[in-house]
């Protein structure tokens, strides 16, 4: 089995140097990088806040001028038996973009760039979420009926806005279904990582990767996944409507108790963030380019604005007007970075590892994130005897985190598959590979011990290309979404029809 695996991950060995140049263009040629700052942001990272401050000013700020509308749709009723509420709609792109990299990738920036990369983090979310509402409103505009539901997002409206040419809408589709299968491997991974803690936590002791634990988390993660995805859109949105309150607020509960017991630190959180931002500590670099690239890049990673990847959530909705779930999307920015990367970054910020005080050996555990960040909440919590409780809890959130993004990729990209074939073979085949296939692959990596580095890059390198896609496209159909929220502002109340903003849409009419 092990040499199976191994084949496979020598077989995609020829995607890594591809990903890896993709990622960081132009950084990887000297003369670019030897450019004081600039030379430490790549193409992506300036392709994607250069967009979020174009739609921050095209649309007037709508991420401050609409958030209090957007609170409102939110909690608002449905009216219709089709697509579902605003609601489940927000929680379903929840998530996905509220994953392990709202832990991971938070404590990672800030052990590469230091405390300052969280301030240019809220920077990145800040543009980021007009971006977010840019591409939700193309996504409703341009959405599809199927039965009582709805389909669109990327492949959609990419399609209409590139000429209305079906070739580029099913290319558009195979790259973001790719992405999204060859994402399920690693979230396995994320959730294996989750409940082995808990389990080794519980039991004072370390299970093996061949132990009965492991194969009895195996066996869980399968049936559950395939459970939830396999029923569809309706099955996927009621559990999500479910776990991702609960994470979220489990999560904020157990954050926010730990920053009161450390009430006292709060002054050197704000105090190292601001000045960090500016003047960052000679322990991460000295260099204000680091921390600025770290903190942008993590939190366009996290909050994925711009990357097209949480589109089909915002098509699905029922709205009146599309400009209402754009409002929507933008605040599940403001969650994933505002809220929730702020909580993780408060808790590796408040224990200062890095300063020694904590009495742990810095250099040594800074190349883990989860050590790094396991580590300053042992230390924030008081006394021993609640390590255990806070770790199993932080664990699970964890784990839930994971299991949401990966039953996410699994819908969305059956929702994308709806532009190449809406019959019930074809879709139910989507969720089959997705939930049977690739779930086991994953686990089976994990129980083998690999982690199979090779082959998890190559949703890094679907990931880029969707940014390379999905950017130019929203920036193309700018022109609708301004004629949209203009006609929103001026008729909030009336139904929206498509002719309005010169757009044919049989939903729209």
């Amino acid at each position: 089995m092990n040499v199976f695996f191994e084949a496979i991950n020598k077989f995609f060995e020829f995607i890594v140097p591809i990903a890896d140049f993709l990622w960081d263009f132009p950084t990887n040629f000297d003369w670019y990088a030897n450019i004081p700052i600039l030379g430490k942001f790549t193409f992506a990272i300036i392709l994607l806040v250069g967009t979020g401050i174009y739609f921050t000013i095209k649309t007037r700020f709508i991420q401050v001028t609409g958030f209090k509308d957007g609170l409102k749709i939110l909690v608002r009723r449905k009216t219709s038996d089709t697509g579902i509420t605003p609601l489940a709609s927000f929680l379903l792109s929840s998530a996905m973009r509220v994953g392990p990299g709202n832990i991971m990738g938070v404590t990672g920036a800030i052990s590469i760039g230091g405390p300052g990369a969280l301030f240019w983090m809220w920077v990145s979310a800040f543009f980021g979420m007009s971006t977010a509402f840019a591409e939700a409103v193309l996504a409703q505009i341009f959405k599809e009926k199927k039965g009582n539901e709805y389909v669109g997002g990327l492949p959609f409206y990419g399609q209409k806005i590139l000429g209305d040419k079906r070739w580029v809408g099913v290319v558009l589709s195979l790259v973001f279904i790719m992405y999204a299968l060859f994402s399920i491997p690693g979230q396995t991974f994320h959730l294996f990582t989750s409940f082995g803690s808990i389990a080794d936590t519980m039991a004072g002791t370390t299970f093996g990767r061949q132990s009965t634990v492991y194969y009895a988390i195996a066996i869980v993660v399968i049936i559950s996944v395939a459970l939830t995805v396999l029923g569809g859109i309706r099955r996927v949105t009621a559990v999500t409507d479910v776990l991702v309150p609960i994470m979220a607020v489990i999560y904020t509960i157990v954050i926010l108790l730990i920053i009161i017991v450390n009430l006292n630190e709060i002054p050197f959180f704000f105090r190292e963030v601001f000045a960090g931002a500016f003047k960052p500590n000679a322990l991460f670099g000295g260099a204000f380019g680091v921390a600025l690239a770290q903190g942008i890049k993590r939190g366009l990673m996290s909050n994925e604005a711009g990357q097209g990847t949480v589109t089909m959530a915002a098509a699905v909705a029922e709205n009146k007007h599309p400009v209402e779930q754009g409002l929507v999307q933008s605040i599940g920015v403001f969650l994933d970075t505002m809220i929730i990367c702020t909580m993780t970054g408060f808790v590796v910020i408040l224990a200062h590892v890095w300063t020694g005080e904590a009495g742990v050996a810095w250099e040594t555990i800074r190349a883990s994130k989860l050590t790094v960040y396991l580590a300053s909440i042992q230390h924030l919590v008081p006394g021993t005897a609640l390590d255990g409780a806070v770790k199993v809890i932080v664990s699970l959130c964890y784990g839930m985190f994971a299991f949401t993004t990966l039953v996410g990729l699994i819908l969305f990209a059956e929702v994308s598959g709806n532009l190449i074939s809406r019959g019930k073979k074809f879709i139910m085949g989507i969720r089959v590979v997705g939930a049977l296939f690739f779930v086991p692959f994953g686990v089976l990596t994990v129980l083998a011990g690999l982690e199979l580095g090779n082959l998890w890059y190559i949703s890094d390198f679907v990931n880029i290309m969707v940014v390379y896609v999905n950017v130019p496209i929203i920036l193309v159909g700018s022109g609708l979404v301004i004629k949209a929220l203009r006609n929103y502002n001026e008729s909030k109340e009336a139904k929206f029809k498509s002719k309005s903003i010169g757009v044919n849409s049989d939903i729209w009419k």
